[in-house]
């Protein structure tokens, strides 16, 4: 099992910069694929980005490549997200995610455990 707890989100405006966290609790977070997925009112959540167990292997959607960046610290089972030059198109609740592998993906149902989320606005 895998206790997975987000933070970091807020208000901010466009153009700005937010770092996101997620803290890991339970087993072996540091041989775990990793990712940061967001969503919107009735849209699908989608894909941000992933990180492999070893940090070696990274993906990003094409919608925030450049402008963010994922890193995970396997010492003190923590996965970041550096958000920068943000978007009104940015917003929305951001779920960190785990899967039972060591490897990384972009599709969300390759994740076996979920965060609470964490809401960010971007608006002037």
């Amino acid at each position: 099992q895998v206790q997975l707890v987000e933070s970091g989100g807020g208000l901010v405006r466009p153009g700005d910069s937010l770092r996101l966290s997620c803290a890991a609790s339970g087993r072996a977070f540091s041989s775990r694929g990793m990712a940061w997925f967001r969503q919107t009112p009735g849209k699908e959540r989608e894909f941000v980005a992933t990180i492999d167990y070893s940090a070696r292997t990274i993906e990003y959607a094409d919608s925030v490549k450049e402008r963010f960046t994922i890193s995970r610290d396997n010492r003190k089972d923590t996965l970041s997200l550096q958000m920068n030059s943000l978007k009104s198109e940015d917003s929305g609740v951001y779920f960190c995610a785990a899967r039972t592998v060591p490897g990384e993906s972009n599709d969300r149902e390759m994740y076996a455990y979920w965060g609470q989320g964490t809401q960010v606005t971007v608006s002037s």
